[in-house]
């Protein structure tokens, strides 16, 4: 099987890696935490004038008609530079409904305000109890003559702050755990009865809780099926979750970078520490639970453009076990070999610990992804 990226790949691997050294230093991102919602929008308009926002889409939508492998150059670019700009969910999860089930008049309504950075989505999944199952759904969009009245709330919407639109999932009809009556609705982040509740999160980057109290939205904002929903939701997720994979990939990648500059450059006892041997197969055990999330990362790659949705979701549910398991692995053996100062806030290496477990608690967990893996046979 051919790993090696073509020239067109490697053309972009180096632009991005270059647009970023550039502009995204540990300093510079703590300044753009600081900006409203918690991100920068002159680095967002970098990444739209770079053609980044505009990969996955068709080239008739106005985008470049990448695919799998060019979003998980990008997200592990992303996650070394720990940068805090909403692309998972405008990009990946906005973008994938919108390719996946957009009609042609909701992509033509909001494809090209993404790629030219004027538009961000939002994705309003998660509710208190639902935790990681996406059919747990309690928000309500019932139908009226000219559209939909949705209620509900959701929790810990991701860009939630300052997305121009939200992606809702809501229930059509059915009882709160049925896996049909599902439908994903394009709601205004203006609409008349939204308020929001926003936060930083310990990632650094920010969310909301969101409630939607009688806010109608015309039959137009319906993606996709409304009834059936869920196969939908559960692609572009499963998508999503292959580009966190890249991503924590990214964040292991620096961090181990981080930590044997660290351990090459700290001195103990008038020796740096990098010269003790048992700190040597500390880093050496590192690398390894490196390059086991770098190759499932890869497969989860591959995993997206599966034709069957089983061994899409099996697959991709097993690289979420590895990455969960070796981001925490490493992780915390970084944090351990810069001693004291790795806890503190001016040390970035906390901060790639962090994003790293957010990550594994994102579309769920090691413990979720194995039972799931279990429970598909694919153990036995």
């Amino acid at each position: 099987m051919e790993f090696d990226l073509s020239d067109e790949q490697r053309i972009l691997k180096e632009s991005v890696d270059r647009l970023l050294a550039d502009a995204y230093s540990f300093e510079q991102r703590h300044n753009y935490m600081k900006e409203k919602g918690g991100w920068s929008r002159e680095i967002w308009s970098r990444l739209a004038e770079q053609g980044l926002l505009g990969l996955p889409f068709l080239e008739a939508d106005g985008g470049f008609g990448a695919g799998a492998v060019e979003t998980l150059i990008v997200m592990e670019a992303l996650g070394r530079a720990l940068v805090v700009e909403p692309y998972l969910p405008t990009v990946v999860i906005g973008g994938g409904f919108l390719r996946h089930g957009g009609s042609a008049g909701q992509k033509a309504a909001h494809i090209p305000s993404i790629i030219d950075g004027s538009k961000t989505l939002a994705f309003a999944q998660l509710e208190k109890h639902s935790r990681y199952n996406l059919n747990d759904v309690t928000t309500s969009a019932k139908k009226k003559a000219d559209g939909w009245i949705i209620e509900g709330e959701k929790f810990i919407v991701s860009n939630g702050e300052n997305a121009d639109t939200l992606i809702v999932t809501a229930r059509t009809h059915g009882a709160q755990r049925d896996r049909s009556g599902i439908g994903v609705f394009l709601v205004p982040a203006i609409a008349k009865g939204i308020s929001k509740k926003s936060y930083p999160t310990q990632d650094g980057l920010h969310a909301a809780d969101i409630v939607l109290a009688g806010v109608e939205v015309g039959a137009e904002a319906s993606i996709g099926d409304f009834d059936n929903g869920l196969p939908l939701i559960e692609r572009v997720v499963d998508e999503a979750r292959a580009a966190l994979c890249a991503e924590a990939v990214g964040l292991m990648d620096e961090s181990l970078k981080t930590t044997v500059e660290y351990l090459k450059t700290r001195k103990q006892f008038g020796v740096t520490i990098g010269s003790f041997q048992s700190l040597q197969h500390r880093a050496a055990d590192m690398f390894v639970a490196l390059e086991q999330a770098r190759s499932m990362s890869m497969f989860a790659t591959m995993a997206t453009n599966f034709d069957d949705p089983a061994e899409r979701a099996k697959s991709i549910a097993a690289a979420k076990v590895q990455i969960g398991r070796s981001g925490k692995f490493l992780g915390q053996q970084s944090i351990q070999l810069h001693g004291g100062i790795g806890m503190t806030m001016e040390a970035k290496i906390g901060h790639y610990f962090k994003r790293l477990t957010m990550i594994e608690h994102t579309f769920g967990d090691a413990d979720y992804h194995l039972r799931r893996v279990s429970d598909s046979g694919a153990l036995v």
